[in-house]
């Protein structure tokens, strides 16, 4: 299969999972190139869902200030955003717009290509677990080298499409992210654009390999051009 069939079957695809056909795929470039087209849709799907969430908070706070009583049912929504993010002030509005907002495109994919071996991790292909992320519940992959009294496992996701959602959520919300929000914050306030790259220099503490991790992630970016796009 050509990488330009390849692109020509994924317009409008929606996958559960990595197709099989990926799996045939010969040519390493365009390999890569149909791990991207998969998952992109798929990471844009996810920003436009976040991005509603964060106009409806922008809303809410404007509203708000022209009238102090808050509807029931906005008010019900936000307390729901604000359980979602972590946020013990419902009425912190900076917090609101700190957490949640889009995450750079090409950070995920990149990521997305380290964490699962480029979609051929044995947790990508029978758990959909495309970013390695773990839980301490009782469904779950074990690890085949986990170290002697741990008990983490290998999150199962339904779709690629949970585990896309559930790895940006981590990033919106979990406090070892919290200088990427930031970074992402004071970026928008400037009114100038966080990139990926930019982003995966606070990506440190995602790995237990620190700024080396950062550095790999920087250089997947930069060597298939996630950057431009």
């Amino acid at each position: 299969m050509t990488f330009m069939l390849v692109v020509a079957t994924l317009y409008g695809a929606n996958y559960t999972k990595i197709p099989n056909w990926y799996y045939q795929i010969k040519d390493v470039s365009e390999q890569k190139r149909a791990f991207f087209e998969i998952l992109r849709p798929l990471v844009q799907k996810e920003n436009e869902k976040i991005e509603k969430e964060r106009a409806f908070v922008i809303s809410f706070f404007k509203a708000l200030k022209s009238n102090p009583i808050a509807d029931n049912n906005k008010l019900a929504k936000l307390t729901e955003l604000a359980k979602k993010y972590r946020i013990k002030d419902i009425y912190n509005e900076k917090e609101y717009l700190i957490k949640i907002d889009q995450i750079p495109v090409s950070l995920v994919l990149a990521q997305a290509a380290l964490e699962s071996g480029w979609g051929k991790s044995r947790f990508a292909r029978i758990a959909n677990n495309i970013f390695g992320e773990w839980t301490w519940g009782k469904r779950g992959i074990v690890p085949k080298h986990r170290a002697p009294g741990k008990k983490h496992k290998i999150k199962i996701f339904a779709t690629i499409q949970d585990s896309i959602a559930s790895y940006m959520l981590n990033l919106n919300r979990h406090r070892a992210y919290r200088e990427f929000r930031l970074a992402r914050y004071m970026a928008k306030k400037a009114g100038r654009k966080f990139s990926g790259i930019e982003a995966a220099m606070t990506m440190h503490r995602y790995s237990q390999i620190g700024r080396r991790y950062t550095r790999l992630v920087a250089t997947i970016i930069r060597k298939n051009s996630l950057h431009v796009n």
